[in-house]
């Protein structure tokens, strides 16, 4: 990933909230000179893992049975900026068109999970954290679900584990910018409900 040190994001607590906030993360692996990529949520499990699950059906699996290097990359909002949010272009003129956003860089190993008990713990891991953000008091429990239904489904995916080794991040958030164009920006994303920008610019403002 290109970046540039003015854009280099490295508050582990952004990171974390970006990453909770748009769990769904592109997962890359190599195979035989081609990329495999897969759109998975991640979820933050212990230390520098994560883990996940996909369909049985997905040959990622079996692809890499022993495990394999990967990159997971997640995005969060973005937006594109046009020159005429700048108020400094009227002096100058001399501004091009950008785009704004934030992105997170995994790098790692990825290792399959093939035990009913582990694979229970990932699923019940992953809806009790995003019920709780979407279905408050009516959030859904495995157990509202049939036994032999759970059971099937359980048996139909593989869970995985993600040990993170390297973690490169970028906010670009026209930081770049003087303050007037700056804020000038901040304030378009809040007008186009970019509220995850907005307050991203925020956070940059009051460090």
């Amino acid at each position: 990933m290109y970046l540039p040190d003015h854009f280099k994001e490295n508050d582990k607590e952004e990171i974390v909230k970006l990453i909770e906030e748009f769990p769904l993360a592109t997962l890359i692996c190599f195979l035989e000179g081609e990329f495999i990529a897969n759109h998975i949520p991640l979820l933050h499990d212990k230390g520098d893992e994560y883990v996940g699950h996909i369909a049985k059906a997905n040959l990622l699996h079996e692809f890499f049975p022993e495990g394999t290097k990967a990159l997971a990359i997640f995005k969060a909002e973005d937006s594109y900026i046009s020159p005429n949010l700048y108020p400094t272009k009227l002096e100058t003129h001399r501004h091009v068109p950008t785009w704004n956003y934030q992105v997170v860089h995994l790098h790692g190993n990825l290792s399959f999970i093939h035990l009913k008990k582990d694979k229970i713990a990932i699923v019940g891991k992953l809806t009790k954290q995003y019920e709780r953000i979407y279905s408050g008091e009516e959030e859904w429990k495995m157990a509202d679900a049939p036994k032999d239904y759970m059971d099937q489904m359980i048996e139909n995916i593989v869970g995985f584990r993600f040990k993170v080794d390297r973690v490169s991040a970028k906010s670009k958030l026209s930081q770049n910018r003087e303050d007037i164009d700056f804020l000038s920006v901040q304030n378009a994303m809040g007008d186009l409900n970019k509220t995850f920008l907005e307050n991203a610019m925020d956070r940059l403002v009051n460090d």
